[in-house]
Formats: structure tokens, C-alpha cells, sequence
């Protein structure tokens, strides 16, 4: 058993748990998988597609974005959001590895 983790998770860990919070829900799960690749979305736009109302979907926007699954630019009155891929890999190679070495 490794007793280290016990109290302090590594820094490369901490962005992490927000990472599977946010992907924990099925509605961000749905936002997520409406986006095709390279796709940038607007809130009117993923709000047109979904079954939640606009300021929901703005809800959860922020969540994806705020752990940093989704990257987002303002455009004039738009906030365009797309996925943070590279960001996302980086996480998840993190597991991935984790996991690997102990298996």
C-alpha cells in the first residue's frame, strides 16, 4: 500500500477530479459529444440541439469550462466554446499511466 496519496495528491492529479466531476453528469457528457471535431459552438447553437433552455446549458458551459474540459473566446456578443483537447489528453494520459503501471 502506498501511503503517500493518503493526505497530498500529486500536483498533476489536482486538475483531475474537476475534469470527472464536470464529466460526471449525463447532460455536460451530451454537451460534450455534440461537438463535431475542430467544432466551435455558441451557446444559441449547442441550446438548439438540446433538451435543457439556453441559461441551463450556459450552466453547464461554465462547469466544462471552469475545469477546463472546454476552451471559450468572446466574439462580439458570442461566446464561442470548443473542446480543450490537448488539455483533456493531458489528463487523461495522466490516469492512463497511473494505471498502466499498476496493472
Amino acid at each position: 500500500m502506498n501511503k503517500d496519496y493518503m493526505r497530498a495528491i500529486p500536483s498533476e492529479w489536482r486538475n483531475i477530479s474537476k475534469v470527472f466531476t464536470a464529466l460526471g453528469d449525463e447532460h455536460r457528457q451530451r454537451i460534450l459529444l455534440t461537438f463535431e471535431p475542430g467544432e466551435r459552438l455558441n451557446v444559441g447553437q449547442i441550446a438548439d440541439v438540446s433538451t435543457l433552455s439556453r441559461s441551463a446549458v450556459s450552466h453547464h458551459l461554465k462547469i466544462l469550462r471552469e475545469a477546463g474540459v472546454l476552451d471559450s473566446v468572446k466574439e462580439g456578443k458570442e461566446v464561442y466554446f470548443w473542446i480543450a483537447k490537448a488539455f483533456l489528453i493531458d489528463a487523461m494520459e495522466i490516469v492512463l499511466g497511473h494505471i498502466r503501471k499498476h496493472v
